[in-house]
């Protein structure tokens, strides 16, 4: 396929204005699924299940199967929307969303249609700069998600190409809450970062409410971006494209970024946009033609005939609403505030999806800019190697500990990365890892003076400086030094003796 001409982005927002609407899909870590009692492999407990085993009869459409509906599923989709600002339904009703999904053996989906859980919300989100976009929110509805199916024999992958599929039906049910915008206008030059601190903000909110892993990367939030342009000064919207299933805050920015450019291009050219999902290639950075864009007709729609309507008490809802947290706008404001950070150095936290776990860490004892260090920096480094999250390979509580052992001089920076390592090898906490590899720093005066002497010695000539006044050639001695003691020196201890022993 011939690669997409692109307009230049700047050019692009001269010539129209891009529109933007963004629907992001929550899996919620309940112990079921949503209408079976099979364990969830959205909930951590499950994950790392087999294909096929995580099923029941109703997940699998078998005849005569009936469908009940997860109650704490239900709970946690009313959380979510009063967290998104939203009205809750006195009743509300699971519809039947009429599709060919070759793995939802019923072949339709149990969603909501227009009498959904949660409708008319706002949000705000704050983009790096301090700008807050108010981000009108239409519907939070709960439905199912469909199984997943594996390619096998292409090279991308894909459907195209594939030799055969291997369907797994343990993602079959499980309980989903589709997230879906109104348009969002007037974002401009900023809508692909506008789009990504939303996802971002979403991932937040489902975190502090404890209802979803919302983890990016095994699927748990996935989003599709819509975009279309109108050229400036039109009041008519664009036709919109539909990005599927984009699985990071990045590919979104990018996603965005690059249908603003590619669609500008054709616009500019006299040629048409098609009303169609796309599919977002990582690789290339670039969309490829999904299907037509279907209507809400096309699915044929009709009330699920098998649930009664959900019709929540104004207790239980009185009841999650006083347990929300705090909102991530003013979190974040406040956080930056405790912790002293530059713009620079939050927005560094922030943009890792790292909140949680500083301020986890602060708790736990160590200072802001000590937490801020370990997680952005090593901790992020090793994860980005293995392509595992930063929050899998080490705790909080551990982080703490490994820093407390930093100030109380029984590490060193660099011995504190090697114990930080051996933590995520699964040697134990910190103190363990020391003990087991002998990595505290050798705090003995009289180990040092006899490593100190033998290196003074191997070395007349820089002992002939020293004592000469040209103290900067103490460094060969403390080099030699702390080679001999392993590392397991405090580097500016050993100055001071090599100073005091020269003198000698």
């Amino acid at each position: 396929m011939a690669a997409a001409k692109l307009m230049d982005f700047d050019r692009a927002l001269e010539l129209f204005e891009p529109v933007i609407g963004l629907e992001v899909h929550v899996e919620l870590n309940t112990r079921t699924k949503m209408f079976s009692g099979a364990g969830n492999p959205a909930n951590e407990e499950f994950h790392a299940a087999e294909p096929n085993t995580l099923v029941a009869p109703v997940d699998m459409g078998l005849p005569g199967s009936m469908p009940t509906v997860n109650a704490e599923a239900i709970r946690s989709s009313i959380s979510l929307g009063l967290a998104l600002g939203c009205s809750i339904a006195a009743s509300s009703r699971f519809a039947r969303k009429n599709y060919f999904y070759p793995d939802l053996g019923k072949n339709y989906q149990i969603s909501q249609y227009d009498e959904p859980i949660a409708y008319e919300g706002e949000i705000e989100v704050e983009l790096e700069g301090g700008e807050v976009f108010r981000i009108p929110i239409e519907r939070a509805h709960m439905e199912e998600d469909a199984g997943k199916l594996t390619h096998v024999g292409g090279s991308t992958g894909r459907i195209q190409g594939a030799e055969y599929s291997l369907v797994d039906y343990n993602r079959a049910g499980v309980p989903l809450v589709e997230i879906v915008t109104k348009p969002i206008f007037g974002a401009e030059h900023r809508a692909p970062e506008l789009a990504k601190a939303y996802l971002a903000t979403i991932r937040e909110i489902a975190r502090g409410l404890g209802i979803s892993e919302a983890r990016m990367e095994r699927g748990n939030i996935r989003c599709d971006a819509n975009v279309s342009l109108r050229p400036r000064g039109a009041e008519k919207l664009g036709t919109r494209t539909e990005t599927k299933n984009v699985n990071s805050m990045r590919s979104v920015e990018r996603a965005v970024r690059y249908e603003i450019q590619r669609q500008a291009a054709i616009l500019e050219a006299g040629g048409t946009i098609t009303q169609e999902t796309r599919h977002w290639h990582e690789d290339t950075g670039t969309t490829s033609p999904g299907r037509p864009k279907s209507d809400a007709d096309d699915y044929r729609y009709f009330p699920e005939p098998d649930l009664l309507p959900v019709e929540p008490s104004a207790e239980l809802i009185e009841e999650l609403r006083a347990a929300l947290p705090e909102p991530p706008a003013a979190r974040r404001r406040r956080l930056k505030a405790d912790w002293g950070f530059t713009d620079l150095e939050f927005q560094d936290v922030a943009n890792g999806g790292l909140l949680a776990e500083v301020e986890s860490t602060v708790a736990a004892g160590a200072a802001p800019a000590a937490a801020r260090k370990w997680w952005t920096g090593e901790i992020t480094r090793i994860a980005n190697a293995e392509g595992r999250e930063p929050a899998d390979l080490v705790t909080a509580a551990q982080v703490a500990q490994l820093q407390a052992l930093v100030e109380a001089g029984t590490l060193t920076d660099k011995l504190a990365r090697q114990v930080l390592e051996g933590v995520i090898a699964g040697e134990g906490d910190p103190q363990q890892v020391v003990d087991a590899r002998g990595l505290a720093v050798v705090s003995d005066d009289g180990a040092l003076i006899a490593a100190i002497d033998e290196a003074l010695a191997a070395q007349p000539d820089v002992l002939a400086k020293i004592q000469d006044g040209k103290v900067q050639a103490a460094g060969a001695i403390i080099g030699a030094v702390m080679k001999a003691m392993k590392g397991q020196a405090d580097a500016a201890r050993v100055r001071e003796l090599v100073l005091e022993r020269a003198q000698q």
